[in-house]
């Protein structure tokens, strides 16, 4: 529930809008044709229409509805208005508007870490800023079920929904586990402008999202008319002025739109035979009948405050359909092709001239619009953008036993944590898109149970069925179980890496998935580290060495995406006591200042584990590489090899005997620790490598894509033979498939020549 709020100051509020339609579309006008171009530029872009229709939503909620706590995400192609708010709050500031676009300037969609306002959801990649609201209230609650956050402190997450956003289907998997657990303090608000890039949303679209919403649990609030509208349809014939309005398919009225007060009026004069419905229209005046026919609801300031006031008496989930105008209140409104267009030079100097802005005054503030921006609500507690004291780390010691796979010790590793007990294992979130048993998560479930805003019993323990799995819910619980969709993974992952700065609560979120299916959630996983969010994710099983599973569960290029991922730090240890170094490592990381998040692939197959003398070893493992047996002036041949192919490398070291010294091994964790200091001379890439005498071949080997190492030729200039996996694996043997892929010991012996 919310305090009771103060009625909206409608003029001040109307100041407001009409400064950020200003402000906005002077920005993208600057940028497109006053800023002078870069050589071969042709085009900026920024989306005047689409920021046309939002500017009243924005204004209403930022100058009215928010509340400090509360967190938004906001549509893309909304930025030019976002950050014309943000300058009138005294948030951005001018020289970055001027740079819209540009190098140091306001980005193009909003950006937690490139841009200098307040942006709280980085957006862009369409659907995931929506969708992300769902998972960080989860978050929310989680921390409030914990005593970590009290209800004082808890907010509303936002979304600004663009209408052709609702085709991404991630959106829809977010709404099927928000209904799982008990979704609340979310409010979706869609800007219904009927247009996208390409053309007109079908006929009814409407009813279809309501139906979806509905059938979800969420509080639907339709916002089709303004009070202009509602006030007409009271008078006589207006109902029928109001049927006519609602049967209108959408791109006619688009089209009306765009034609003006002359079209409006012969469209209804043709087609309303009611007597009283033609007299009302001749009361309005052709600019009059523009206005009256372009008050929508997500047009007039009344109806959204009213929407938004009522909205807040209730913590369910709520969608706002907020019928709009594409490129409202310009010559750009309703026209097919507004998407990406902008008004021309001459347009705008008219319009410039129809919104009373004189030339050289086009940056200057309206004191009394930027006063009430100051004064909103929203801006009551000053800087918004949290944070939250790192967690001490504890010393994650190696296991004792003789043979493991590095999945199986990754659960017991975690576990260990969790049983040690303290602020970090309190902290630590854990999630799984319905793999959490066989990723090995199980003992770490079991030891702090399963997440609930209300409790459930485990049916199976109390019907005396055994089972090695505590399967009871609670508040107290810090696991939170997912369906099967990979993108709520790495979404629910992007909330909770980002706690500390949105809720002022540091987690530690840990999620589990199978290592070929990372591919399925790609997009939200570079949507998480774009916005700086920090987790580990442990991807497990990987590679052809899941043999019995075939081709659709042997992951191939995913070292690559380890590497590639901004934001993203990816390991693959063959060893238990590696993985503790380097788990112990990650939780250090994924807190400091200039860290990340931390990305394990891990194998299901056991592998004898080495007797270590002294742990010199260990800074290498977290450098990325250690020498297993050192070069010497007279070796002749390096096997690089990363991951579960340890065993055969191994072997094949000792399959080549000859004189000491003639054959070196390098054990390599992270290809991606190590290919990041390649361009520093410094970096133990180039130590590793400059050891090796120039005349020896260089072997790689991973069960993955060969490319993920066979870059180290290349460091000091050796002959290289790169080792791995370039097509579909199969069923069969660990053997069988190894030998398929010359990954055996036999192959990379021969390899060595």
């Amino acid at each position: 529930m919310r305090d009771t709020q103060a009625g909206p100051d409608l003029d001040a509020l109307g100041r407001i809008a009409r400064h950020a339609l200003w402000l906005s579309h002077w920005t993208i006008h600057h940028a497109n044709h006053v800023r002078p171009k870069a050589e071969g530029e042709v085009k900026v872009g920024g989306h005047q229409a689409s920021s046309a229709s939002m500017a009243q939503i924005m204004t209403a909620l930022y100058g009215h509805a928010l509340r400090p706590r509360d967190r938004v995400a906001v549509k893309p192609h909304a930025s030019p208005v976002f950050h014309a708010l943000q300058y009138m709050a005294g948030h951005q500031g001018r020289d970055a508007l001027e740079r819209f676009r540009g190098w140091g300037g306001a980005q193009s969609y909003p950006s937690r870490t490139k841009d200098a306002d307040d942006v709280d959801f980085s957006t862009g990649s369409v659907g995931l800023g929506v969708a992300v609201t769902a998972f960080a209230a989860l978050v929310q609650d989680w921390l409030a079920a914990k005593g970590l956050l009290p209800p004082g402190e808890m907010g509303r997450m936002v979304a600004l929904v663009g209408d052709a956003e609702l085709d991404e289907g991630n959106v829809y998997e977010a709404l099927q586990e928000g209904w799982k657990h008990d979704l609340r303090n979310v409010w979706w608000v869609v800007d219904y402008n009927r247009q996208s890039l390409d053309g007109v949303v079908r006929e009814g679209l409407w009813t279809r999202i309501e139906d979806v919403f509905h059938a979800f649990g969420w509080r639907v609030v339709r916002l089709r008319h303004g009070a202009s509208q509602r006030a007409a349809f009271a008078e006589p014939g207006g109902e029928r002025l109001r049927r006519w309005i609602e049967d209108c398919p959408n791109a006619v009225y688009s089209a009306l739109t765009w034609q003006g007060g002359a079209a409006w009026r012969a469209r209804l004069e043709a087609e309303l035979a009611d007597d009283e419905t033609l007299a009302l229209i001749a009361r309005f005046s052709n600019d009059e009948l523009a206005a009256l026919m372009s008050n929508l609801g997500g047009h007039c300031l009344r109806t959204l405050c009213e929407a938004f006031d009522e909205a807040a008496a209730s913590d369910a989930p709520t969608v706002f359909l907020a019928y709009t105008i594409k490129g409202w209140g310009t010559p750009l409104a309703g026209h097919k092709d507004n998407h990406a267009g902008l008004m021309t030079p001459a347009q705008f100097a008219e319009w410039q001239e129809a919104m009373g802005v004189a030339p050289g005054a086009e940056w200057d503030l309206d004191p009394a619009a930027a006063a009430a921006m100051r004064a909103a609500p929203f801006h009551a507690e000053g800087a918004r953008r949290l944070s939250a004291p790192a967690l001490p780390v504890p010393a994650v010691a190696p296991l004792p036993d003789r043979e493991i796979s590095t999945q199986a010790a990754f659960g017991k590793l975690l576990d260990a944590v969790a049983k040690g007990g303290g602020p970090l294992a309190d902290r630590v979130l854990t999630t799984s898109p319905d793999v959490t048993v066989s990723t090995n998560l199980g003992p770490f479930v079991n030891r702090r149970g399963l997440f609930a805003r209300r409790a459930a019993p485990d049916t199976f323990r109390d019907e005396k069925v055994p089972s090695t799995q505590k399967w009871a819910l609670s508040p107290g619980g810090q696991h939170v179980e997912l369906g099967i969709a990979e993108m709520n993974l790495f979404l629910l992952l992007a909330a909770a890496g980002l706690s500390h700065e949105v809720f002022g609560r540091r987690l530690i979120p840990v999620g589990t998935l199978y290592d070929p299916f990372i591919e399925r959630g790609l997009d939200a996983l570079n949507y998480a580290c774009y916005g700086d969010a920090r987790f580990i994710v442990a991807a497990t099983p990987s590679g052809v060495s899941l043999a019995p599973e075939g081709g659709a569960h042997q992951s191939i290029k995913t070292p690559l995406i380890g590497m590639g991922q901004p934001g993203l730090t990816s390991f693959e240890p063959a060893f238990a006591d590696e993985l503790a170094a380097i788990l112990e490592w990650s939780l250090g990381h994924l807190q400091a200042e200039r860290g990340g998040s931390i990305y394990l692939r891990l194998s299901t197959r056991p592998l004898e584990q080495p007797s270590r003398e002294g742990d010199g070893w260990r800074e290498g493992a977290l450098d990325g590489a250690y020498w297993w047996r050192p070069p010497t002036g007279a070796t002749t041949t390096v096997i690089a090899y990363q991951g579960a192919v340890a065993d055969q490398a191994i072997a094949a070291a000792g399959m080549l005997g000859g004189r000491p010294g003639h054959v070196a091994l390098l054990a390599v964790t992270s290809a991606d620790r190590l290919h990041a200091g390649l361009t520093d001379p410094s970096a133990p890439v180039h130590r590793l490598m400059g050891a090796v005498p120039r005349t020896a071949r260089l072997v790689t080997v991973i069960d993955g894509h060969p490319a993920t190492l066979s870059w180290l030729g290349g460091v000091a200039g050796h002959r290289t033979a790169a080792l791995g996996v370039t097509g579909f694996g199969q069923t069969g043997t660990v053997a069988d498939l190894y030998r398929a892929n010359g990954l055996d010991a036999r192959a990379i012996a021969a390899a060595a020549g």
